[in-house]
């Protein structure tokens, strides 16, 4: 990572305190009567609506020649032109915010050259602040965080859809589920901070629910890829990724090495 990707410690903190702002919003209506509908398979609110003005409109201060990309916001094509952009999720787990549910964040990522540099991801109702820059390490509120060591998979702590938990149990049995959250950018940051042990994701997370999360699952010492392997390119013309799996790196290596000696997850 050359120095001019790495983030001044000055922008680290205007972020955090821009996403700590969002969160105060979204809090106002969080668990209160608030106007709601659904976009494609997914639901929207107005809460979702108001946080995504307020954050781009922040946001383009402190890096006014990024691009945006948002789960809110119509993609603009020009966005391609830019080597950086902004990838936000106003409220990443609608459905559990709407439920009222306090497992749903603010997710933004700074990515250059289609990697994070910069990550914030805010869980409001918990207060708890997740941040990354490039080459600088993972913090909760603060204080540094690590992915779980080791390689092994037995007894470890795993969250993902059904189908991920159902092979990972053909393989290792002794593995641990544990609930759901509904939030993916607070399933991957559980994973930077070592409450869990392994994230899976199904094919259908985009640049918005993962670019933040990937990059504290890298400074914590994790690696979040897709089932090949491969690390995850952002801002491209189509953001959309397949299945995915977070871990530390020794664990991460044996999950992928499991995959490709059993192909059906690849």
């Amino acid at each position: 990572m050359q120095d001019a990707d790495r983030p001044a410690a000055a922008t680290v903190e205007q972020l955090a305190e821009t996403v700590r702002e969002a969160g105060e919003l979204a809090l106002r209506t969080f668990r209160q009567p608030l106007r709601q509908w659904t976009k494609g398979t997914s639901p929207v609110s107005e809460a979702d609506i108001a946080v995504d003005t307020f954050l781009h409109g922040r946001l383009d201060r402190l890096a006014p020649r990024a691009g945006w990309l948002s789960e809110e916001a119509e993609d603009d094509p020009a966005r391609l032109d830019c080597e950086q952009v902004w990838i936000v999720d106003p409220i990443d787990g609608t459905r559990a915010y709407l439920a009222g549910d306090p497992q749903w964040t603010i997710s933004v990522a700074l990515a250059t050259r289609g990697r994070p540099v910069l990550a914030a991801v805010f869980a409001p109702a918990t207060q708890e602040l997740f941040l990354a820059a490039a080459g600088t390490g993972a913090t909760r509120n603060g204080v540094p965080i690590a992915a779980s060591p080791g390689a092994h998979v037995a007894g470890m702590k795993v969250v993902g859809p059904k189908r991920h938990l159902n092979w990972l149990a053909g393989v290792d049995g002794r593995a641990t589920t544990v609930p759901r959250i509904g939030s993916l950018a607070l399933r991957l940051a559980r994973v930077a901070q070592g409450e869990l042990d392994i994230a899976f994701a199904g094919g259908t997370s985009h640049d918005w629910d993962l670019a933040a999360a990937d990059l504290l699952v890298h400074e914590a010492g994790g690696a979040l890829t897709n089932m090949i392997g491969r690390a995850l390119t952002y801002h491209r013309s189509e953001p959309v990724h397949g299945a995915l799996v977070a871990a530390g790196r020794d664990r991460h290596t044996a999950l992928i090495n499991l995959v490709r000696n059993r192909a059906e997850l690849a």
